[in-house]
């Protein structure tokens, strides 16, 4: 239960409540989600509810910040693996577009209020696409590029490309197959010339 100070628990239940919400956000939109359904659902009811979360948007950013973390989780296995390391990035960037593509579609408006613009979140990811360019430099994969310009360019090009297939409701192997058209181009643009 909730302490004298009004903090609230954090347990299976709070849990429970966050992977039924993101069901219904999956399968209806992040817009259709409201308290009563989650009650439903789960046959709970208000009080333990609201012994867990103050309103359905601490529900909302607690599924949207599992995704991130997805996300996040996705672009670490890039450097491993028995793939070419040009086919592993195009592979994973386009998972993590997917990823997020179907984020931004359950939540849109939501997302575009919450989401990416955060300073910490730009800095992590323009912080590990830096760590993915400096690699591959080391290993002679690409040619000498000046890694902070190269990450904020690529930061751009995956954040734009997602935010304008949204908005424009592309269907997802659409956005997909042109995403990967587009990368690949700049892929292939890195590539250092063999000597």
């Amino acid at each position: 239960m909730a302490n004298e100070k009004n903090e609230l628990i954090k347990d299976g239940m709070s849990d429970k409540i966050v992977e039924t919400a993101e069901k219904i956000v999956t399968a209806n939109g992040a817009h259709t989600l409201t308290v009563r359904m989650i009650l439903q659902t789960l046959g709970i009811t208000n009080r333990v509810f609201y012994n867990r979360f103050h309103n359905i948007d601490e529900v909302l950013n607690a599924i949207y910040r599992n995704t991130i973390l997805k996300v996040r989780e996705s672009i670490a296995s890039v450097v491993s693996g028995e793939k070419d390391f040009f086919e592993r990035v195009l592979d994973i960037v386009t998972k993590t577009l997917i990823i997020s593509y179907d984020t931004r579609m359950q939540f849109t408006p939501y997302v575009f209020e919450n989401d990416s613009i955060s300073q910490s979140n730009f800095e992590w990811w323009k912080a590990e696409i830096k760590k993915l360019i400096d690699y591959a430099k080391e290993q002679k994969y690409i040619k000498d590029v000046d890694s902070d310009s190269l990450s904020y360019s690529i930061w751009c090009f995956c954040r734009g490309f997602n935010a304008d297939a949204v908005g424009r409701k592309l269907p997802k192997d659409e956005a997909v197959k042109n995403f990967k058209y587009g990368f690949g181009f700049l892929l292939e643009g890195l590539k250092a010339t063999p000597q």
